[in-house]
């Protein structure tokens, strides 16, 4: 990755934007080398063309000669047709439509996590931080969960002739898994609110504020008005103790739900962690309960205790994974 304005030279110049719940992160790209990266947020815009043209007029790529002639852009949302609708956020669009306005060749659209999963091959070894221990097996599938504005869900799978294929779901859907008491408690106050608990409704930055609330009617004290933001950071000062409970009870939750995704894929190549929550807890979570729920599977405690977990640190993923979706298989969508 790198920053400046691009040149004339080399390459035909491409948009990529990795488009959150929150955040519409965007950057322009030659080759495999992204420049100009900016993050807008999404409520400040109506829709995806008004955002996209103002990064572009932005970062001088709107006018006629100057414009990207092709786009990759990930999505948190599925992505199953020419009407997308994003999971936690308003914006809804026609992706032939936009691709009309923008005035693109090539449109393609692909979930966030199939980008981020894109992307796994390709990061280097400084930007994963390991979580316990284990040895990926080469060429063996890969697992991929991220907590964020949502609750990403992926995984890389080998195909023939050395290609790598992401998996393109909504895993972060499934019902919620419980364990404990305690959580099985969590779960009987979160069932009167939701019809349904998926496990984005506690492991997710709504899903936080949603634990620490049930945690809360437990404990017969009245919830103060806090944002994720608020609450990881009472955790980690060690100031709130249901705070500090709010995490360590998510950590847990997220290892239980990522050694199932470990299992269904069999995906002894690792277990890779992304999204904006992880990343920020630090040592608070490779100190968690989550290593220890990941690997608390019976009879198969000891073929979990093998396969490893990486923390992903690079700023800007999805940015890999969009680079050379341009050149490689994957489920996506391609404008008409």
């Amino acid at each position: 990755m790198s920053s400046g304005a691009p040149d004339d030279a080399g390459p035909p110049l491409r948009l990529i934007a990795d488009i959150g719940g929150t955040n519409a992160r965007f950057a322009l790209l030659r080759g495999l080398d992204s420049h100009c990266e900016q993050v807008l947020a999404c409520a400040d815009f109506p829709d995806i063309v008004t955002a996209t043209e103002h990064y572009l007029s932005m970062v001088g790529a709107a006018a006629a000669g100057e414009r990207p002639m092709d786009a990759a852009v990930a999505i948190a949302g599925p992505v199953t047709g020419d009407l997308i609708r994003m999971t936690n956020h308003v914006w809804q669009f026609s992706a032939a439509g936009m691709r009309r306005q923008l005035e693109l060749g090539r449109l393609i659209f692909m979930n966030d996590f199939t980008a981020l999963a894109m992307s796994i091959r390709h990061l280097p070894a400084s930007d994963l931080r390991p979580v316990g221990v284990g040895r990926p097996v080469a060429g063996a599938p890969v697992a991929l969960v991220g907590p964020g504005t949502g609750l990403g869900v992926s995984g890389l799978i080998p195909a023939v002739g050395g290609q790598w294929v992401p998996l393109q779901g909504e895993g972060g859907h499934v019902t919620l898994s419980v364990m404990t008491e305690r959580e099985l408690a969590i779960l009987g106050v979160l069932r009167r609110e939701f019809s349904h608990v998926s496990a984005e409704r506690v492991l997710s930055g709504p899903g936080l504020v949603n634990l620490y609330q049930a945690l809360c009617t437990l404990e017969k004290t009245p919830p103060e008005s806090l944002v994720p933001a608020q609450i990881t950071q009472r955790a980690l000062a060690g100031t709130c103790r249901i705070c500090l409970e709010t995490v360590s009870t998510f950590c847990a939750l997220l290892g239980t739900l990522a050694s199932n995704l470990v299992l269904t894929l069999g995906a002894l190549g690792g277990l890779y962690i992304g999204g904006g929550i992880v990343p920020q807890l630090g040592q608070l979570f490779v100190n968690s309960r989550f290593r220890d729920r990941f690997e608390d599977k019976g009879r198969y405690a000891s073929f979990l205790a093998e396969v490893p977990a990486y923390v992903i640190t690079t700023r800007l993923p999805a940015f890999i994974g969009l680079a050379h979706s341009f050149t490689e298989p994957g489920p996506r969508w391609e404008a008409q």
